[in-house]
Order: structure tokens, then sequence, then C-alpha cells
């Protein structure tokens, strides 16, 4: 067996009745907090472009882009939710060999879903699915050590999901998993230098692709074969040989679902522990123009990808902003919260809040690299212009999955991202529908209810 055809077997052999409780309650409260973030980025321009794109496309048998009465085509709507969910960097992570933002795979469900009339069963089955095989992936090999971004796995998750919503055979569903793997490796330099709108979208086109790929695939187009093992294939020339381990529900083997985490703060998820850490002491800090230096104790990762190149020191846009430990542990320090204020143009151009970034050092650390990936450890020193030094280290932040947050706390970031939006009935009562989504009997209501 390929590993091709395994993913193909295991995607249509999974059903709802296999899962357990604790990881259909973890699928629903990632629906509530993906739909959350996007509504809180509605008005981002990435959002606002990605929704006109949409819109110029009309399908009987369509999906529903978030906050507009407007059907597209499900590859389209795929793209358009896919961008709000993705753009504040505020939902959720899995970390490992490669990272990952698995809750990216619900734009698509949740297209497909709504185009083929699928029940909450069937929705729910199919984000565990798709949590399982990107996070999966993520274990067997990192694609970002060789050049390539994390949202290629997305193009096979969002494929085979989407396979499993339309009700494809096993053969048709390996075709659509070739047809979206060999066209849609993504480079790696999007998360590179000043970053661009483009951060926020490159998991959302990797849906569009997978459900394109899947829609193919249904109407009898054949895809390359051995796109893993092939002597052009995936292993070739992307990721190297990898073997992937046994997938959820084979050999007892629990759900990946259960070991994703969710954001707490709307920022890159290795800077989460840094933020808690200059929150929890700022009352020892006190006055923030008494600081001589800050200085951070950090592991590879989180120094590679977020704090070792001079523009994550001057930040031009939000993107470069939620993607740098010096900026996100300053302001941290400076307004005592971290939210999407802390993410505005004016926040970012404040030359005082520059000032103090240029103060913060990042050290890698050999001890802060043996708690990661398990955690993700940072250690906060400020040195103060007495001499005095106040420290602190965070592992595991509020929302990572040692540390979780309640299910009303996943409510009140909803509601927060919501309600400037949305009425607050309106929001409750959209609260109370998705809490109860394995007894909803079309998925499609769900997108209409967003309707700003």
């Amino acid at each position: 067996m390929t590993l091709s055809e395994r993913l193909a077997h295991y995607a249509c052999s999974l059903t709802f009745d296999s899962l357990p409780g604790e990881a259909v309650h973890e699928a629903k409260r990632r629906v509530i907090d993906s739909l959350g973030c996007a509504m809180g980025a509605y008005h981002s321009e990435p959002g606002r472009i990605a929704r006109m794109l949409a819109r110029t496309a009309t399908c009987s048998q369509g999906a529903t882009v978030l906050g507009v009465p407007h059907r597209s085509t499900p590859d389209w709507a795929a793209f358009a939710n896919g961008v709000l969910i993705r753009y504040l960097d505020y939902n959720d992570t899995y970390l490992s060999k490669e990272p990952a933002h698995p809750s990216d795979n619900i734009a698509a469900a949740l297209a497909v879903g709504e185009a083929r009339g699928c029940d909450g069963r069937a929705f729910l089955t199919a984000i565990v699915l798709g949590y399982e095989v990107q996070c999966r992936l993520c274990d067997a090999a990192s694609i970002r050590a060789h050049g390539w971004d994390h949202v290629t796995y997305g193009s096979f998750s969002t494929s085979l999901l989407s396979a499993k919503l339309m009700g494809l055979d096993e053969r048709a569903t390996e075709h659509a998993l070739a047809l979206a793997a060999v066209p849609n490796n993504a480079l790696r330099q999007t998360r590179a230098g000043e970053l661009s709108h483009w951060k926020g979208c490159a998991f959302a086109n990797a849906s569009r692709n997978g459900v394109f790929a899947a829609l193919l695939a249904e109407l009898g187009m054949t895809g390359p074969s051995q796109v893993f093992e092939g002597v052009f294939g995936f292993h070739k020339l992307v990721s190297g040989p990898f073997e992937l381990g046994p997938l959820g529900g084979e050999g007892g083997r629990g759900f990946m679902i259960n070991r994703t985490s969710i954001k707490f703060f709307p920022a890159e998820y290795h800077s989460q522990s840094a933020i808690e850490a200059a929150l929890a002491m700022r009352g020892e800090v006190g006055d923030v123009e008494d600081i001589a230096a800050i200085d951070i104790q950090t592991f590879d990762a989180a120094a590679d990808i977020i704090g070792g190149e001079p523009e994550k020191w001057r930040p031009k846009s939000r993107e470069t902003a939620d993607h740098s430990l010096p900026y996100c542990t300053a302001v941290a320090l400076v307004d005592g919260m971290v939210g999407m204020d802390q993410f505005s143009e004016a926040r970012i151009a404040d030359e005082r809040l520059i000032d103090l970034v240029q103060k913060v050092k990042v050290h890698r650390s050999a001890e802060m690299n043996r708690g990661y990936p398990e955690g993700i450890p940072n250690r906060v020193d400020v040195t103060l212009k007495s001499g005095k030094k106040v420290s602190k280290r965070v592992d595991f932040p509020r929302g990572h999955d040692r540390n979780p947050m309640t299910d009303r706390e996943v409510e009140q970031k909803f509601e927060a991202l919501a309600e400037p939006l949305l009425p607050k009935r309106q929001v409750r009562a959209i609260l109370d529908v998705l809490w109860k989504l394995e007894g909803m009997k079309d998925i499609g209501q769900i997108a209409p209810m967003f309707e700003v």
C-alpha cells in the first residue's frame, strides 16, 4: 500500500461513531474559535479582497461566503472564509517537527459540507480527519527545514476531507489527494522578511486547491501515481523520506485534535509564553521608561521564525508585528494586554514603543530547546536602569493543550470577536447552535447565521 492509498483508505473508513466524545467536543470548540476569528478579521484588507473575488462567482450548489448573503463556488468560498479564519493569527496551533494551524481545515469542511448538504456529524468527522492528517504529517517530517511552507500539508488534508464529505470512493479519494499534492507545494518565503497579506492567505489557497482537486476527482480526473514514493515524488523533492505513524483510532491511538492548542493572544504561537511572562512581570517592572534591557531566552524554532530577522525589530505591517517576538513582548510590557489593537497601524508606528523593542535581545537556549515542542518555553529577563533584574518563565501558556482554555473562555473569545459585528442576542444564538452541531441536519445553516 502506498501512503496515498493508505490515507485514502483511512479517510473513507473513518466514521462519526468511531470518534470518542472528547474529539467531538474539541471539534466543536475549534469551530467556535475559528468562526470567531473569522468575524474578528471581517474588515481586514485581505478578507475584503477575498470576499470581493468570491462574489464574482455564483453557484447554485455552492457555499456561503461568511458575512454576506452570497453563495460562491465551494473552492472560492473555502478560500474567502479561510482567509478570515487565518488572518488575525488567532486560530489554533499544533507544534511538532513542523508547526501548523490545523483549524485552517475548517473553511474547506464548511464550504464542501454546505455545498453537499452534509449534516453536523459528517462535518465534525471531516474536521477531525483534517486535523488527523495534517498533524500526523507534521509529526513525520519538517518541510520548513527544506524551505517549504507548512501549508503544503494543508492541500493533502483538505483534499481528503473534501472527498470524504463528497462521498468519493477510495480510488477517487486517492486521485483527489494526488491532484492536490503534486501542483501545490508552497515556498516558505511567505514567512520570511517583511511579511505580506499572503501570510494569512497561504493555507486558504491550499484549501481552495484541495477542494478543487476533489471536485476534479469526482468527475473522473485522474492524478499522478506514487505522489510520495515516486522518483520525482514528495519524499524525493520536498520532505525527505519519512514513515507515517498510526492514525487516530488505529491501534488505540487517540486523535490529534485533542493535542492542539487554542490561542489566548492574537499572535504567532511561539510568542504566547513570552507575552504571558511579560504580562505577569509588569507589576515588578513598574515604569517601562526604567527598562535598560530585555533579554528573551528561547528555543530554536521561535528564534528562527519570529526572533531572527531585522524586520522583527521594526515591523511595518500587522503580519510582521504578530510574527515578531521582540515586538509582542515589548507591547505586552507597555500596554498590559495583547489584543487586536496592539497590532493596529498606529500602534506599530509608535516610536516610543519601537524604541523599547530595540532594547530586546533574543538568545537561543539549550534549556528552552529541551522543553520544545512539548511546551513553548520562553524566559523573559528585564534589567532596570537601577540594576534590578526581573525574570519570568512560562512553558505552557493559557490555551496550550496542557493548560487548556475552558469552554466559557472559548465562548468569551468568540463573543469579543463577533459582537462588534453582530448583535449580542444573535451571537448567543449562534453559540447555542454550534454547541449542538452533531444534531444539525444541514450545516448550510451555519454560514448564513454570520451575515453582517
